[in-house]
């Protein structure tokens, strides 16, 4: 028996977000970040690295390398990364062009939430309870306004923002995790679509770094599907079947079935949860309790799936955020499910706190880029001279006019949200979701330069390229991955971890190790002599020492400590 939905929807509340707003939305979350950067530490570095290998040719494309260590399985992500910097890189930055793919997956990930959402609210038992007298929202708009809310939820998710604009391989797992999610939504609709994209998406995302992700999945779709009520999501059970068969079978030959098991900590996984997926995770308990009656309907079956397998990855990683970004798109669309059910007084809640929360934020950026060009006032200023010594301010008109345009558009919402507005249903999320895009934009036009040089390696590796020419061989050993990386990208080095410093190796005549913190530099090899010590700029817990082979007793040129935010001159002839 069919048990009343908790929604009361009236066609008044079933608006539809104008799509101009819409598409202004997803670029101004989107874009920035897109352009003028290079990879940061760590992950996002370490994959471009390896894209960059793979296109110039350095390493194979089935089985690439980082230095000589392998690289990580996840052989997709970077063989798309690598074939656009092949096609683009000689006209664009590399690294540019390796982004363009990714910010297209998320870009798709928004698209698939939104569809996943209208399909899903289009189901007989995600309808609201008709009116006695008629005026109850129509199917379609109702469908369409869930949808709108759900691609806000999505947007305004606090964990996506840095995640969901890098170049790795967690990406494309989001929108494989996102393909996976609309063709279950989408199953009795659209079944030759949905069963290409059901072959699809699990495959690749064993192939993206997630096999057991993929089989979990899997595994929880044969559970929906064989007890819907619809004829032709039972049949897409062979389907399903193929999928992880293939599944199964392109991460054994990729050879990516690794376990990375971890001790959780209960605090540090709480609190991951708890910022991570602000502000969706109330929403989205609320409609686990609102429609507690309809857990086994597909519109919440379908996104429960995907949170439950994505939040235990998480916990099982020891409280990986890359795991339970893999959550967000089920936790958007549930949160959908809450605007219907919502009370007055928790919309408020949320739209106040969002608007002294982000407007807060807003100001803080603001003063801060009037202290970098002005010097008034002058704290902020000293303070990321402080964190990032040798930074040099710059003045962009471009990044201005982008944070100028939204702030006043910032201000437009909160004017538009504190009047009568107060109908459509997606109302409550408008807010949240532009301040967090808000946010991104002034955090990558006002703040790029600082967090660039900050967050970038290139002032370090203009240190290590004053010594070690460019294209040179360099032994590394023990040396971090992200450090390779760095080597590999701004010093075209052929970087060796694996070997020793008395190993025999022709025209490999530098040593690099790192240690942690102020400790003392290890002592130098037999036939090794200490050249120089530095250090990123700003960066205290780790040094890096550059060892020249040993000709002849030291003179009166001792090794020398190099201030990161000094340009480096050698301690010995060369």
């Amino acid at each position: 028996m069919n048990q009343p939905t908790p929604a009361l929807v009236t066609q008044r509340a079933a608006q539809r977000l104008p799509r101009v707003a819409l598409v202004l939305f997803c670029a101004a979350y989107l874009l920035p970040g897109l352009f003028g950067r290079d990879p940061w530490r760590n992950a996002d570095l370490t994959a471009f690295a390896t894209m960059l290998g793979m296109a110039e040719g350095r390493t194979p494309w089935i089985s690439p390398t980082l230095g000589d260590l392998p690289a990580e399985t996840a052989l997709l992500p970077h063989a798309l990364g690598a074939m656009f910097i092949k096609l683009l890189g000689s006209w664009i930055d590399p690294a540019l062009a390796a982004r363009l793919p990714f910010a297209a997956l998320l870009a798709l990930t928004l698209a698939l939430v939104w569809y996943a959402t209208f399909n899903l609210a289009r189901t007989d038992a995600a309808q609201p309870v008709p009116f006695a007298f008629g005026g109850e929202a129509d199917p379609v708009d109702y469908a369409r306004a869930l949808a709108d809310g759900g691609l806000l939820a999505t947007i305004a998710t606090l964990g996506l923002l840095q995640l969901g604009h890098e170049t790795t391989p967690e990406l494309m797992q989001l929108s494989e995790v996102a393909l996976w999610l609309w063709a279950l939504s989408a199953a009795p609709y659209r079944s030759t679509a949905v069963r290409l994209a059901v072959l699809l998406a699990l495959p690749a995302l064993a192939s993206s770094g997630a096999p057991s992700m993929a089989m979990a999945l899997g595994a929880t779709a044969l559970l929906i599907v064989l007890r819907s009520s619809y004829a032709s999501v039972r049949a897409l059970w062979p389907w399903l079947l193929a999928s992880i068969a293939v599944a199964a079978g392109v991460a054994t030959l990729l050879g990516a079935w690794q376990l990375r098991m971890a001790t959780p900590s209960a605090a540090g996984t709480t609190r991951l949860l708890l910022w991570f997926a602000w502000p969706v995770w109330p929403l989205a308990l609320w409609t686990l309790w609102r429609w507690r009656q309809h857990w086994m309907r597909r519109h919440i079956a379908v996104p429960l799936a995907t949170v439950v397998v994505g939040v235990l990855s998480c916990i099982a990683m020891g409280g990986s955020d890359r795991a339970l970004m893999l959550a967000m798109p089920g936790m958007a669309v549930l949160a959908a499910f809450a605007l219907p059910t919502l009370k007055r007084s928790a919309g408020s809640a949320i739209d106040w706190f969002s608007v002294f929360f982000f407007s807060l934020a807003a100001l803080a950026v603001w003063v801060i880029y009037l202290s970098m060009q002005t010097g008034i006032p002058p704290k902020p200023m000293a303070n990321i001279q402080r964190l990032a010594p040798g930074f040099v301010p710059r003045f962009s008109v471009i990044e201005l006019v982008a944070a100028a345009a939204g702030t006043f558009a910032w201000l437009w919402l909160v004017r538009w949200r504190t009047s009568r507005h107060r109908h459509p249903l997606w109302k409550s999320l408008v807010l949240p979701a532009s301040g967090v895009a808000l946010a991104w934009l002034l955090t990558m036009t006002l703040l790029l330069p600082p967090l660039d040089f900050g967050r970038s390696p290139r002032p370090l590796m203009e240190l290590v390229n004053q010594q070690v020419p460019l294209g040179a061989c360099v032994r590394a050993p023990g040396m971090s991955r992200a450090n390779v990386a760095a080597l590999e990208v701004f010093g075209r080095h052929k970087v060796l971890t694996t070997v020793s410093p008395q190993t025999e190796v022709a025209h490999c005549d530098h040593l690099l190790l790192s240690w942690r913190g102020n400790a003392v530099a290890p002592e130098a090899p037999a036939g090794w002599r200490l050249a120089m010590k530095l250090r990123r700029p700003g960066e205290r817990s780790e040094q890096m020492g550059i060892y020249l082979p040993q000709r002849g007793p030291l003179t009166s040129a001792e090794p020398t400590s190099t201030p990161a935010a000094e340009p480096a001159s050698p301690a010995a002839p060369r």
